[in-house]
């Protein structure tokens, strides 16, 4: 069973793949129009589609709550710890926001992946040359400040089921900088689900929102000293 949920996935994913190809240079044309509700929404809709697709074939008991403390308007950051390649899936699936995400440049050389995130509004961002990485956060920083959300992993990489990992430095600048309102994120057994095994097996998998805080209302002292550790223990505790 746990093969033919894998094929199946795959399958789902490769039309998925395919399915976006002939549309992402005219859908790119039409927001040159500044159709920023279509830009925004239509890729985050069928992207939806295809996460709670999979996640439904996959079979896994889904445990969701804090969905409430997400707002429906204005700047957001969600920060989420990250156990494994199916946290993007659960985050599309849940979060009820279109959001794009700072992704390494490496993706950037891969068909399909790289159309993908560049059609939800992703970037692409090179750590080895700090110059160009600024300029991708500066981009990110925009995005949120003009309505936009976005999806941030402050650990760096993913713990593949591991104990939560240290948040790395500067992680929550597109936040900071912004002054957008977080919503942290605790995401368990993701893991288990794909990546243990490397066949989607139907393991329980929790995620849970965390109460909002309001960059803005804290001092710079606090968000530069105080704001990291208060998101990571919030998660920590999710977890336990």
């Amino acid at each position: 069973m746990s093969t033919i949920k894998t094929i199946v996935c795959i399958i789902i994913t490769i039309i998925a793949l395919l399915f976006i190809v002939p549309i992402a240079i005219p859908y790119f044309i039409l927001s040159l129009f500044y159709l920023k509700h279509l830009k925004s929404i239509l890729p985050y809709r069928f992207a939806q589609l295809w996460a709670k697709t999979v996640i439904a074939v996959s079979g896994c008991p889904m445990t969701v709550t804090g969905r409430e403390t997400i707002p429906k308007k204005g700047s957001v950051c969600f920060v989420s710890n990250h156990v494994g390649v199916f946290d993007i899936l659960l985050a599309l699936a849940y979060t009820g926001r279109p959001f794009g995400f700072i992704a390494k440049k490496e993706l950037l050389m891969l068909p399909g992946i790289n159309l993908w995130i560049l059609f939800l509004g992703g970037l692409f961002i090179d750590r080895k040359k700090p110059r160009k990485a600024l300029k991708t956060i500066s981009a990110g920083i925009q995005r949120i400040k003009s309505g936009g959300s976005m999806l941030i992993f402050p650990e760096g990489t993913r713990s593949r089921g591991g104990e939560l990992g240290p948040f790395l430095p500067g992680s929550l600048k597109l936040a900071t900088l912004s002054e957008a309102i977080i919503i942290p994120m605790a995401i368990s057994g993701s893991y288990e689900v794909f990546e243990k095994t490397y066949r989607v097996n139907a393991a329980p998998v929790n995620v849970h929102f965390l109460d909002p805080i309001n960059t803005a209302e804290m001092s710079p002292q606090d968000r530069k000293t105080f704001l990291a550790e208060k998101i990571r223990t919030g998660i920590a505790e999710a977890l336990t």
